[in-house]
């Protein structure tokens, strides 16, 4: 009867990889198969830094036999367990891998899943790599025309943004989404990522950028006819009257209960600088227009 010893199984698997004077080629089928047995082996005894290692290996030999999709699958497995072990590095390099290994067959949902596997799991610990990671599984999806695929993963990286307090990124995330939403018709998604776009951009307390958000996104037509569209437009008019009460009761609006959660958040607390200081300057402006003819 064979040995079930994972460990014993991975010294067999390894030197049926290696060369010697009576073994002139790899028997990578024999090897995997072991690997294979090894890892779950691995990792019912909970050995988790074996299972891990013994799936990588198992993925390599996978790929070896010309096998990319179940080689992906195995690396998927390695990293769950580097996950397991806090391997921040691994979790991000498996899981590329894997991505890779399914892009090679063809499959870009499968691909940007494990990108988006391993942005989750490195949110709190590695939240700048986190991003780059949905920001990969984004393109990914947009480059296969998929991008109503790829709404959760907007989501996602601009909820990491604002928690880095990164808004400006935020914000240009946000009406990223908006574009793609155009893209397949989700008009609903559309509407909801330029009006966050638009609070993000007020929360920062930059209602200059806000104010150009606005007038850039009231130039789509689907936009300009919609409930944020009107919601929008009253959190401006708030702003320039300085009017803080409007601007409190606006953020409190069905419209806006309707956004995702972190931005409802950041809504309710609208308005975070001085509008008053806003309102002045506005009047300033409005009691002296240039006279282009008078030299005086």
């Amino acid at each position: 009867m064979a040995s079930s010893d994972p460990h014993k199984l991975m010294v067999k698997a390894d030197k049926l990889t290696k060369l010697s004077l009576t073994r002139w080629s790899a028997d990578w089928k024999s090897a995997t198969q072991l690997y294979e047995q090894a890892a779950n082996g691995f990792r019912v005894a909970k050995n988790i830094e074996q299972a891990k290692i013994a799936f990588e290996k198992a993925s390599q030999g996978q790929e070896m036999l010309s096998s990319p999709w179940d080689a992906a699958k195995h690396m998927e497995s390695a990293a769950a367990l580097a996950k397991e072990l806090r391997n921040w590095r691994e979790v991000a390099d498996f899981y590329r891998k894997a991505s890779e290994l399914y892009n090679e067959c063809g499959r870009s949902q499968p691909a940007s899943d494990a990108l988006a596997k391993a942005a989750r799991a490195l949110e709190d610990a590695v939240p700048e790599d986190a991003i780059q990671l949905y920001t990969d599984a984004c393109i990914m999806l947009e480059e296969d025309d998929k991008e109503q695929m790829a709404f959760d993963l907007y989501r996602a990286a601009t909820n990491v943004y604002i928690k880095l307090e990164k808004y400006a990124d935020a914000a240009t995330f946000l009406l990223r989404w908006g574009l793609a939403a155009d893209k397949c018709n989700a008009t609903n998604s559309q509407c909801k990522a330029y009006l966050s776009a638009i609070i993000v951009y007020l929360y920062a307390n930059d209602f200059k950028q806000a104010e150009k958000c606005y007038n850039d996104c009231s130039q789509v037509d689907a936009f300009l006819r919609s409930d944020q569209n009107r919601c929008a437009t009253k959190l401006i008019s708030a702003y320039t009257e300085g009017d803080v009460e409007e601007i409190k009761r606006v953020a409190q609006s069905s419209t806006i209960s309707n956004l995702d959660h972190l931005i409802i958040k950041l809504a309710r607390k609208l308005p975070t600088g001085d509008v008053s200081a806003l309102k002045k300057a506005n009047a300033v402006q409005d009691e002296e227009p240039l006279d282009e003819n008078d030299l005086t």
